[in-house]
Formats: C-alpha cells, structure tokens, sequence
C-alpha cells in the first residue's frame, strides 16, 4: 500500500474527513465494541499507522464522531416546538415522550453514548478529551435550552438536572437493552422472563418523565404555598 502524504490543510481535513465517514459507516453494520482499528484500517485504504498520522487513536475518532452525533441531535431538538397549552406535568411528558422516540431513531448515538465513560473516554490525550468535553458542555447548553423552552418552570438548574438525568438513563438504558444471543433465547423460552427484557424506549420515556415531574414538585416546594386573597 502506497501512502500519499496529505500536504495541505485541506488536504488533511479530506483524509480526516474520511476516515470520519468510513468510521460511521461501520457502525451502521456493527457496534462500537465491533469496531477495530484494523478494519477502519482496511477499510479506508491505509495502514494504520498512516490512519494514526490524523487520529492518536481509535477512541479518539469514536469521540469525535460522537460530538458529531450528539450536536446533529441537539439541532433536531432545536426545531420541536412546545406545546402552547396543557400543564407543567403534560408538557414535560410530551418532552420525555420526544426525548425517548427521538434517541431510539439514532441507534450509533445510543451506542456510542453507552460506551462514552468506559471506552471512548480512555487512550486519549488531555488533548483531545479538553476538546471533546468543550463540545460536550456546548451540546448539554443546548439541551438545557431546548428543555427550558418547554418547561420554563424547572429553571436553568432544574433544566440541567433533567438532560444529566435523561442522558445517564439514555446510556444504562441502552447497554440493558441490547440482549446476547444467550438472553434472546432465554426470553424466548418463557413469557414471564420475556417480559423482564428492557424497553428503552419506554424506559428512557418513563423515567425522564417520573424525573421531570419530580423536578416541578421540588420547584413548588421552593416557591412555598400561594399567598391567601
């Protein structure tokens, strides 16, 4: 394999750009887990040590993928409108209703979000985990203001608490839901055990709601009893 050096800016801006898009499209086919340095590799037409000229390693291209991810979901958030009518509680359900059905759409999302904190977040520079948490920070400011949008009685504190929430049960949630061949088969076995098997959707939707609402009442609490007329 012959290595043509990339020479200019954007001459190595295409080759990162490739690598990046050759990346994405493996985890279309396969998980994270699945994802070898050496089929990348192979994939995109380089050695690795040639693929390691644009990348340090292979989490650090998983980390910039998810920041991708992450930032395509931020703006379709952006474009949900909020309900006009209808209480802080019925609101707040519409809003983990879109958060659920809307991640379980980005299966790559959901995947690399699971592996964030015990693989992608590993074999990386100070380098590139100051970046990748600088375009984390920027995501979260986004879905904070997508959530006080449609629920402006949490606040910007409340707000937060509601996205680390989601996003923490959003990784577990996935992780628990995607069975082996073993547990498939398990299931299959038994109805009562099948219906042990987790729902992420239906998980994520019911556990941001459970959360959002908590938040409100906590909001009320602080705010104390109306003042008598």
């Amino acid at each position: 394999m012959t290595f043509q050096r990339a020479r200019t800016d954007e001459q190595r801006r295409q080759r990162r750009r490739q690598i990046l898009d050759t990346a994405a499209a493996m985890l279309a086919e396969m998980p994270v887990a699945k994802l070898s340095l050496n089929e990348l590799s192979r994939r995109v037409g380089l050695a690795k040590a040639n693929v390691l000229r644009y990348f340090e390693s292979r989490e650090a291209i998983l980390l910039e993928l998810l920041d991708a991810e992450v930032q395509d979901w931020v703006a379709e958030l952006r474009h949900l409108q909020p309900a006009g009518a209808g209480s802080a509680r019925e609101r707040g359900d519409g809003l983990a209703d879109h958060l659920a059905t809307s991640l379980a759409r980005r299966p790559v999302l959901c995947d690399l979000l699971a592996a964030q904190g015990a693989v992608l977040e590993h074999n990386i520079s100070t380098e590139v985990g100051v970046r990748h948490k600088h375009a984390a920070r920027q995501s979260l400011d986004g879905m904070v203001q997508v959530v006080g949008r449609h629920l402006p009685e949490l606040g910007d504190d409340g707000a937060a608490a509601l996205v680390e929430s989601a996003l923490l049960m959003a990784m577990t949630a996935w992780q628990c839901s995607r069975p082996s061949e073993a547990m498939l088969a398990v299931y299959a076995s038994d109805p009562a055990l099948a219906a042990m098997r987790v729902d992420f959707t239906e998980l994520v939707r019911r556990t941001t709601a459970v959360t959002a609402s908590g938040l409100l009442a906590r909001q009320d609490d602080r705010a104390g009893p109306a003042p008598a007329s």
